[in-house]
């Protein structure tokens, strides 16, 4: 009986292996041989997740005609993998991808690093903040003080705390955009949120339009739900959304779902305008296809710059936009509330499907922001936070451009991550071995489709003052093993993001 459990085609594999490809190498450098190239390519795709484990790999011949090479390399490369343990072959059933004996598995959900490895590097990998206190702390024992009359019921809100939902939605009308409570629904998380909203409207096969790069937690669920995304390019630098590319693919692919993110858009920073706002609701709405606008950035504004109306703003009754917010990002990852605004017939939908999940979200986390959010109390946490994000920011990009002037990036006026063009190096390979030096970094395509973004890394603002330093001086050393060809091979965990 055969072990793989997927296959991956030669076609497939050839164009993420050319995604990976560095820049010529300069005088000096050492190449390695071709066959060692092409194993060290497949086995950071199996690293990162991009290639699955159980995965089918074509025939020896078939993937050198699509690679250009000898059969002779392809042989040797998978030789190669057998004897690392990233590879498995039986006669008659082919070759398919493993993980040697005491490396954890890729993940195919998205992690932060485990907290008792913080000692030893630096996690950039996770684009969130500690919590701001004391207003975690102040707004847990407030909603400690109010819980006494929900503890005599069962706990089980559906459609979130009808005190949320009502101040969430006078949050909106004060935005400008009039909404009742019944277009509210509170969820777990934002990701709960877009996970809700994929499984009501998008089912397996499904197209989803996404910006091109986009948030990867998000790439990853509607990978794992089956969607057919259809990546659309963003505009250069912080220029936000190409109108003209999101209408022909609205038109052309005709999407059941798109999703984008309008505000300090996660990873490159950019904040949309209104017209490109107003344009790509009114291009959704002609597409028939659904806009999903994902605002937890809304908040992070960390410079002096006017914020456009909320893209909902141009569909006030929720019949084309689904608009997704979340206190995470603004306020601090472990308060995992999140919420949807949508029409009143959308909310009921997504509410009736969520009996088949999870129900609800926790009533204290709820009653904490609730706290929050009818006091001084959010406010108060969303200036610490910005404050924070701002000094980590110049730091970070200070400490970069001294280090790797060769890279390049356009600074972003808020969100929490820079988007980093890394002088024509692998971002692949630079997250690999900067695991070795002490700095997890992720990769840009983890941010794309279809292997984009090679030349990339994203840097989240967490990190600030001396270990923005050190974290600089760690990328440099990666980017120098990477150039020089003196990385090697590092067979353990591979970063993930948040």
């Amino acid at each position: 009986m055969a072990q793989w459990t997927s296959a991956v085609g030669s076609a497939q594999l050839a164009r993420l292996l050319t995604s990976q490809q560095a820049r010529p190498a300069g005088a000096g450098t050492r190449r390695p041989p071709a066959y060692r190239a092409l194993a060290d390519g497949i086995r950071l795709l199996v690293l990162e997740g991009r290639v699955p484990v159980a995965a089918r790999l074509p025939a020896e011949r078939e993937l050198a005609v699509a690679l250009s090479v000898s059969r002779t390399t392809v042989a040797a490369a998978y030789e190669a993998l057998r004897g690392e343990g990233f590879l498995e072959s039986r006669r008659g059933a082919g070759s398919w991808t493993a993980v040697p004996a005491g490396n954890p598995l890729p993940a195919r959900g998205l992690e932060p690093l485990p907290p008792e490895a913080v000692g030893s590097m630096i996690d950039l990998g996770c684009a969130a903040l500690p919590a701001p206190e004391p207003w975690l702390t102040r707004a847990v024992q407030g909603a400690l003080e109010e819980l006494p009359p929900y503890a005599h019921t069962h706990g089980d809100y559906p459609a979130g705390l009808p005190a949320l939902r009502a101040v969430l939605a006078e949050r909106y009308t004060a935005r400008g955009v009039p909404t009742m409570p019944e277009q509210i629904m509170v969820t777990t998380g934002a990701m709960g949120a877009i996970d809700a909203i994929c499984h009501l409207f998008a089912g397996r096969g499904e197209r989803i339009a996404v910006e091109s790069p986009s948030y990867a937690n998000i790439l990853q669920l509607m990978r794992e739900a089956g969607a057919r995304l259809v990546p659309v390019a963003m505009a250069e630098g912080l220029r936000g959304w190409d109108l003209d590319r999101w209408r022909q693919v609205l038109r052309d692919a005709a999407p059941r779902l798109a999703y984008v993110v309008a505000d300090f858009h996660n990873p490159t920073g950019a904040l949309a305008d209104e017209d490109q706002r107003r344009g790509l609701v009114d291009a959704a709405r002609s597409a028939g296809t659904v806009l999903v606008v994902d605002e937890t950035m809304s908040e992070l504004r960390l410079d002096d710059v006017a914020m456009p109306r909320p893209a909902c703003a141009f569909d006030p009754a929720g019949a084309t936009v689904i608009t997704v917010g979340s206190a995470s990002k603004a306020f601090w990852a472990g308060m995992r509330i999140g919420w949807v605004r949508a029409a009143p017939d959308v909310i009921r939908s997504l509410v009736a499907a969520r009996a088949y999940a999870d129900l609800g979200t926790p009533v204290l986390e709820q009653l904490a922001v609730n706290w929050l959010l009818t006091t001084a109390g959010w406010q108060e946490a969303v200036d610490l936070r910005r404050a924070q994000a701002r000094d980590n920011r110049d730091a970070l990009v200070a400490a970069v451009r001294r280090e790797l002037p060769d890279w390049e990036f356009d600074v972003p006026r808020g969100g929490l991550t820079l988007w980093v063009r890394t002088g024509g190096l692998s971002g692949s390979r630079l997250a690999e071995v900067g695991e070795r030096v002490g700095v997890r970094v992720p990769s840009g395509p983890r941010f794309g489709v279809d292997g984009a973004f090679e030349g990339y890394v994203r840097l989240p603002f967490t990190v600030g003052g001396a270990v923005a330093d050190e974290a600089a001086v760690r990328l440099a050393a990666a980017a120098r093993l990477v150039e020089t060809g003196a990385g090697g091979a590092v067979q353990g965990a591979y970063p993930f993001v948040a």
